[in-house]
């Protein structure tokens, strides 16, 4: 199976008011606990006349590495909820911090919760997710008889051409999947007779976004 994860891209902020208490969600990306602790210390500096600055944050693959704080609130009502929003949407290495502007309407346990995780789903919703997706880089050069039954075998398979060099040969770079290389490699080597000269480069993360294939 193909390794890939979700993940934010570009943080971003969403904001609720619930019986007039104001709820600001702000999401990064982070991959290291030391980003996530400077940005929730930077949080509350921006928002220091807030009532509470509550935080979340997960980290690695596998989750190896879960954080949240109430900062004030009653126990369980705010980080745990915020750090399950996170968990249910299967998004690694991201931090969000919850600003709340006290209304002066107490809300109780369970609108807590609720106020929290639908601040955090507005955060994430006003974050560029994307799917980051471990590949291989193939690099095949063939001659100018092998170029277009190449491009055909890219454009029909879903494939990404990152790049062409024509010299006196042609040398293309296509990313794919692990799953997709020998597939690849097979296709090439029939559709050329076994002239083109193909070579595995680079592991490497990538993700689309926009259309736009983003190299990590």
């Amino acid at each position: 199976m193909d390794k890939q994860y979700k993940t934010v891209y570009e943080g971003g902020e969403g904001e609720i008011v619930e019986k007039k208490s104001r709820f600001i969600a702000t999401v990064i990306p982070c991959e290291d606990e030391e980003t996530a602790l400077q940005f929730i210390e930077a949080t509350k500096k921006k928002y220091w006349d807030a009532r509470h600055n509550c935080s979340a944050y997960t980290i690695g693959l596998n989750h190896e590495l879960e954080r949240c704080s109430d900062d004030g609130e009653p126990q369980k009502t705010a980080g745990r909820p915020m750090l399950d929003v996170l968990l249910n949407e299967g998004i690694h290495n991201v931090c969000v911090v919850v600003t709340r502007y006290f209304g002066g309407v107490l809300l109780g346990t369970g609108g807590l919760v609720r106020a929290y995780q639908a601040a955090t789903k507005a955060g994430l919703e006003n974050s560029t997710i994307i799917t980051k997706q471990f590949g291989r880089k193939i690099r095949i050069v063939t001659d100018y008889n092998g170029i277009g039954k190449l491009q055909y075998i890219v454009a029909s398979a879903g494939y990404t051409m990152l790049s062409t060099d024509y010299t006196d040969v042609v040398t293309a770079c296509v990313l794919v999947k692990p799953s997709e290389q020998e597939s690849l490699i097979k296709k090439v080597t029939e559709a050329t007779s076994g002239r083109a000269e193909i070579s595995v480069e680079d592991e490497l993360w990538f993700a689309e976004n926009d259309g736009e294939v983003i190299l990590f």
